[in-house]
């Protein structure tokens, strides 16, 4: 018999030899310290002893606290992950991780810019060479904002006015090579040849002024600042990738393609843009054409 403290040290040991990143280990820990402590009040102190009961109490407890159903789902996750750790361990008789159901999400219409909106947004970044080639790599590419914070100045492959973006594999995205158009190619040069400091050992392209890289916090917050100051309301950074799908939808890119470049781990995915691309107009030649 193990105690739930016990279990729980062993489970994050466990998924830290699976090379987790540190902060899925900080969010599996919270989020099992606080099943944990949920199965406590119950009455619950051994692992031997965690029904289905327990669990789906945890989750209704949950929801009668106000955490959305994308958080609930999130825990959701991991305890069917923890759950099904004590089982393949020994620690409990029956796997049933399977029989706890997430809550129904509510699939939101991905916040798509329009062509007013990403140029408002790059002409109120324009004089920030960092911040325009950060939005220039994001509106361009795709990649996503950890991606984006994780590239390397050997990631590029830049021959004249195009290149290419190197994307290592991470959190189920295959690794992938991005065409370069000549917009970020611009963007990039600038800031490398201009304001990114030349400190040794600094392998990152976006980095602070002490050669640190950005951190993907203060890429977001910064990016807020600019989508404030150009005027562009209820949009986030992730909000330049869906533009990016959409937009090269509009142009005509198949759609296998795009999903590939974008990283999707099923073409359903990038399917699911078609519904909201009508209202999109065509991009210009050299806005977003990257592929």
């Amino acid at each position: 018999m193990i105690k739930l403290d016990i279990a729980h040290r062993n489970f994050i040991d466990q998924l830290k030899t699976e090379g987790k990143s540190d902060s899925t280990l900080v969010a599996y820990k919270k989020d099992i310290e606080q099943l944990n402590k949920h199965l406590s009040e119950m009455g619950v102190n051994l692992v031997s002893d965690i029904g289905l009961n327990h669990l789906e109490d945890f989750m209704k407890k949950l929801a009668s606290d106000n955490y959305t159903p994308k958080s609930i789902s999130r825990k959701t996750n991991a305890t069917r992950t923890y759950i099904k750790f004590l089982f393949v361990q020994g620690h409990i008789k029956e796997d049933i991780s399977t029989l706890l159901r997430h809550p129904k999400l509510e699939v939101k219409a991905p916040r798509i810019l329009s062509k007013l909106e990403y140029r408002a947004l790059r002409d109120a970044a324009r004089d920030d060479t960092r911040t325009y080639a950060v939005i220039e790599v994001l509106l361009q590419t795709g990649v996503t904002i950890s991606e984006l914070a994780n590239i390397k100045l050997e990631d590029l492959d830049i021959k004249g006015e195009t290149g290419s973006l190197f994307v290592a594999k991470k959190n189920n995205r295959e690794s992938r090579n991005i065409p370069l158009n000549k917009a970020v190619v611009e963007a990039v040069n600038k800031y490398t040849k201009e304001e990114r400091p030349n400190i040794e050992g600094s392998k990152h392209l976006f980095v602070t002024k002490s050669g640190k890289p950005l951190l993907v916090r203060n890429v977001r917050s910064t990016i807020d600042r600019f989508f404030k100051a150009a005027g562009v309301e209820k949009a986030k950074v992730n909000d330049l990738r869906h533009t990016f799908v959409a937009h090269h939808l509009v142009n005509g890119v198949s759609i296998s393609v795009l999903s590939k470049i974008a990283g999707h781990k099923r073409v359903s995915t990038t399917e699911r843009y078609l519904q909201y691309v009508e209202r999109v107009e065509g991009p210009e030649k050299n806005e977003l054409s990257a592929l």
